[in-house]
């Protein structure tokens, strides 16, 4: 399927063969993601960012990556600093914003608001999150990391145990993973939750129709054991409006449990941010060393990923090859203290 002028609003839109023309395409941009090659392939054209909620990774490697491909970037943050606070509709702040541009990234914290915003344009719009519905780009920087670590690691992609760990009720980004994961073949897909936040229910019916084990329960230490992939969300605390929040230290995934029960292969990922304070019950910061430890590498792909998108959105993926141009600036050691010593 071509997605050259269409709206990118949910995970459903993509079928296998589009994921992997997709990472195809975000492996040619990594050095350009990195700052070691440059293409203009958007030079002249403009897009809004758009975050009437708070975001740091999505919001700056969606305006980075549509910069990185010659692109300019109108933004706004917070509804506050909008028209909206005046009582604006956002289909009329939809029809005023895409006059100025030539794409849109949203995010906003309902549900619906992704939907109405893109019945009154026909510029493309990708949904950056939509409250706890879904997070589309997320989840393909996710799948394209997962894929490199796989890669690495000489696994293929089907027939892996995944584990979903974590608040999976209001975590858009499993929301949003579980439908790209299932468009592959045989897949164990283990939900590791509290019962009150486990996985919306036709998410596990959709994953069962396409072929899929699925297993359900609230023990980490047991959902952990054999996975190839970790894959940690943190407790959306600002989804559950003062009532108590349904976790225990069970849900610490630190390196005592992962040393236990892990995989020596496995791969840790979460989408971030990570609660890192001492007792939280997140993804620990004491793995940070772990070369398991996938996070980093993660939010990485984030840039490369959504380049592709947008080049391929906006019709110019052909011409992304013959582009490219080494970069003439300083460019440091790409690795991080931290980083394990494959990652180049």
């Amino acid at each position: 399927m071509s997605l050259t002028g269409k709206h990118i609003l949910s995970s459903d839109q993509f079928e296998r063969q589009d994921l992997e023309r997709l990472f195809q395409l975000a492996d040619l941009l990594v050095p350009v993601a990195r700052g070691e090659q440059v293409t203009r392939v958007l030079e002249g054209a403009v897009m809004a960012s758009l975050f009437f909620e708070a975001s740091t990774r999505t919001r700056l490697s969606c305006e980075t990556a549509f910069l990185r491909l010659g692109g300019g970037v109108t933004s706004t943050t917070g509804t506050e600093v909008t028209s909206i606070a005046k009582g604006e509709s956002l289909a009329d702040t939809s029809r005023v914003v895409t006059g100025y541009v030539d794409l849109v990234v949203m995010r906003h914290p309902e549900v619906s608001s992704i939907h109405e915003f893109a019945a009154a344009t026909n510029v493309p719009v990708i949904n950056a999150g939509n409250g706890a519905g879904e997070h589309p780009t997320q989840a393909l920087l996710d799948m394209f990391a997962l894929h490199r670590e796989f890669d690495r690691l000489g696994k293929p992609m089907d027939g892996r145990r995944i584990a979903l760990v974590g608040d999976l009720k209001h975590g858009r980004t499993v929301h949003s993973l579980v439908k790209l994961l299932s468009r592959y073949q045989d897949m164990t897909i283990v939900c590791v939750a509290p019962e009150e936040l486990g996985m919306p229910e036709y998410l596990l019916e959709l994953a069962a129709e396409r072929g899929h084990r699925v297993e359900v329960t609230d023990q980490p230490s047991l959902g952990l054991k054999d996975a190839d992939l970790v894959y940690t969300t943190r407790l959306q605390t600002e989804r559950f409006k003062d009532r108590p929040l349904p976790y225990s230290d069970d849900f610490r995934i630190d390196s005592a449990l992962v040393n236990r029960v892990c995989r020596e292969d496995a791969v840790i990922m979460h989408p971030l941010p990570r609660d890192s304070r001492p007792g939280s019950n997140d993804l620990s910061a004491d793995l940070n060393r772990d070369p398991r430890l996938a996070v980093f590498r993660q939010t990485d792909a984030g840039i490369p990923t959504r380049m592709a998108l947008f080049a391929s959105v906006l019709g110019v993926a052909d011409e992304i090859a013959g582009s490219l141009r080494p970069a003439r600036w300083y460019r440091p050691e790409y690795t991080g203290p931290d980083d394990a010593p494959f990652y180049k």
